[in-house]
């Protein structure tokens, strides 16, 4: 399998360049759908005891909801909400109660990369199933639904898109995926700037090879236990 040399992608990114996706590519859509619906009606089947374990272990830990869901930004800028399997403690009520309790160094971490290294909300399981991206798997009720595909960029929050600036309108051409370019080639590991260089490329480049590699990169990634944090 080719290896995806994630340099030469960022050198190839044109910025100011746009395209409605999906209008482009209407075959290679309708048949990533297809696949969408197949495999995520199978992963349902297959992994309900890791669904069943892991809902377990949440509740065992601290009593509270299996489920989070959190709104995002989805296709053509529809709002979607995504599922996850709960990571954080229920301690905090709203997030600017929690952001208030930071150091000046944790809130300008997060304004950022929308994200903490040591984050202290992560509870114990939720360390292992962020980790190992196990946290994830409920979207795959996402991607049944249509809000997501298995392959994209990664849906963002509001703030978050508004780092994509003119080149917004591209990245919202397509569902965002349970996985994606970025996810697959680095993730934590890289910054923003790459993020949003790599998400970019996927959309001019998507293609049913491409995303067959991504997927299987995703694997190895998640094996190796690389970028997730």
């Amino acid at each position: 399998m080719e290896t995806l040399n994630q340099e030469q992608v960022l050198e190839e990114v044109l910025v100011d360049e746009w395209y409605d996706t999906e209008k482009e590519k209407p075959i290679f859509f309708f048949i990533k759908r297809c696949i969408d619906i197949i495999l995520s009606l199978l992963g349902l089947i297959i992994l309900s005891p890791v669904f069943l374990l892991i809902a377990i272990l949440i509740k065992k830990e601290d009593h509270g909801n299996v489920f989070y869901k959190h709104k995002r930004i989805g296709h053509m800028n529809k709002d979607i909400y995504i599922y996850k399997f709960r990571s954080m403690t229920n301690k905090y009520k709203t997030f600017d109660e929690f952001y208030q309790t930071l150091s000046d160094e944790q809130k300008q971490e997060w304004d950022e990369n929308f994200k903490l290294e040591n984050d202290p909300r992560i509870t114990k399981i939720g360390k292992f199933i962020r980790k190992t991206s196990l946290d994830e798997l409920p979207q795959i009720i996402n991607i049944l639904k249509g809000d997501m595909s298995i392959i994209g960029p990664r849906p963002v929050v509001n703030d978050e898109i508004e780092k994509y600036g003119n080149q917004k309108a591209k990245f919202l051409s397509v569902k965002p995926g349970l996985t994606g370019y970025w996810a697959a080639n680095g993730r934590s590991a890289t910054t923003y700037e790459d993020r949003i260089k790599l998400e970019l490329y996927y959309i001019d480049h998507c293609s049913l090879l491409l995303d067959i590699k991504i997927f299987f990169k995703t694997i190895l990634s998640v094996l190796k236990k690389e970028g997730a944090k």
